[in-house]
């Protein structure tokens, strides 16, 4: 056990659940109408709350059990066997625990912004439930418990799949699953409204670049000069990709708005996320330059085109970023082509499958989308009986 390793995940491991709350419930919660913006608070919170019990009953052990190649089977349930003294790697294994716990957290939290306005509540509980267990932490286990596809002995690809942070066991799964579950509650009864506090969105995006350094930084589970780089190369990926955002907003529209500025440092976020322990502050400096412009182009792609209301971009920001930043590590030669495409390739239809599987099943038990009536109140009133502001139109 090395002390300045347990001190740096100690830190890390706040900085990643100060991501979620409250960096993205305020991220998320100023995008939606002011009717709204507690039922994004309430979601946010209780996926933080619901997440950590079942993290400690059975998704720790299904991700980093010694089960075998697809799944890490119950034998560390309830932290069974796991005690102070314990230890993984450098750490201790109770540290390692709470760590990957906020991962399993912010992962569902992450889909919030695809059905915000318009779902209901106790569907977000059962879903975001049943989808941690059953979609995230396989995949977890299989890049990062030695499962499937970690290049050990019994995994798909000799040399494994090369996802240091997340663009596929986080970024992927949750893009997906939000696109999904967007086809399937279709679109708000009013789907273009900006946002009701810029202000907030600034400020918990800002949350979340500070967060995303125990996010990225903390996955080199050591204080050494791998998580310095990590750090410093989430950084110049996240400013980046905020000024090119803010660039191409200006050319397209004639104007560079705060929130448009802000989503381009998720976009830069996301992308460099899987790639963070990998490359330089130049690759890093690239992967930003890009997604900027691409994650922006992706969001009117599926507003537009394929006409899909996924509400605040999951897709387009997270799920495409964590998806190019996977794509680029082969592109820059730090993993192999056929292992990360085949990641992804294998991921995205498991998580496919899981995701559909549990919105039907759980849509069959409750409700999947609030009546007509309660969207027009506004889910703080209809859902939680409370309001953020006193409303005056």
């Amino acid at each position: 056990m090395n002390g300045a390793d347990t001190a740096w995940i100690l830190v890390a491991t706040a900085l990643v659940l100060f991501m979620t709350l409250p960096g993205l419930a305020l991220f998320y919660g100023g995008l939606v109408r002011a009717r709204n913006v507690l039922s994004v608070f309430m979601q946010c919170f209780a996926i933080a709350c619901v997440m950590s019990i079942l993290w400690l009953v059975a998704g720790y052990s299904i991700a980093f059990g010694d089960g075998n190649a697809y799944w890490g089977g119950l034998d560390k349930a309830f932290l069974n066997g796991v005690t102070a003294d314990s230890v993984s790697g450098t750490i201790p294994e109770i540290l390692f625990f709470a760590f990957q716990m906020t991962f399993a957290i912010i992962t569902p939290a992450l889909i919030v912004g695809a059905y915000v306005e318009r779902i209901g509540f106790a569907f977000v509980m059962v879903f975001s439930s049943l989808w941690m267990l059953i979609c995230y932490a396989p995949v977890a286990h299989w890049i990062w418990g030695g499962g499937l596809l970690a290049g050990e002995d019994w995994s798909l690809f000799s040399d494994g799949v090369n996802d240091f942070a997340g663009g596929i066991v986080v970024h992927q799964t949750a893009g997906i699953a939000a696109l999904i579950l967007a086809v399937f509650l279709g679109p708000r009864r009013k789907a273009t409204t900006p946002p009701h506090n810029p202000g907030m969105v600034m400020i918990g995006a800002a949350m979340l670049w500070v967060g995303w350094f125990g996010f990225n930084g903390g996955s080199q589970l050591a204080a050494d000069g791998g998580a310095a780089m990590a750090i410093t190369v989430t950084h110049i990926s996240a400013a980046m990709a905020s000024i090119t955002w803010a660039a191409w907003e200006r050319i397209r529209y004639g104007k560079a708005s705060l929130v448009g500025m802000v989503t381009g440092t998720i976009a830069g976020l996301a992308s460099i996320t899987p790639a963070s322990g990998s490359v330089g502050p130049i690759e890093a400096m690239f992967i930003g330059a890009v997604a900027g412009v691409m994650c922006q182009e992706l969001c009117g792609v599926v507003k537009n085109f394929v006409k899909i209301d996924d509400t605040l971009d999951v897709f387009a920001v997270h799920g495409v970023g964590g998806i190019f930043g996977i794509i680029m590590l082969a592109v820059f030669g730090h993993a192999s082509w056929t292992a990360q495409l085949g990641g992804l390739a294998v991921v995205g239809i498991w998580t496919t499958v899981v995701t559909i599987g549990l919105v039907v099943l759980v849509k069959a038990i409750v409700p999947i989308r609030v009546t007509e009536e309660e969207e027009i109140t506004g889910l703080d009133l209809s859902s939680h009986g409370e309001r953020a502001y006193e409303l005056t139109s």
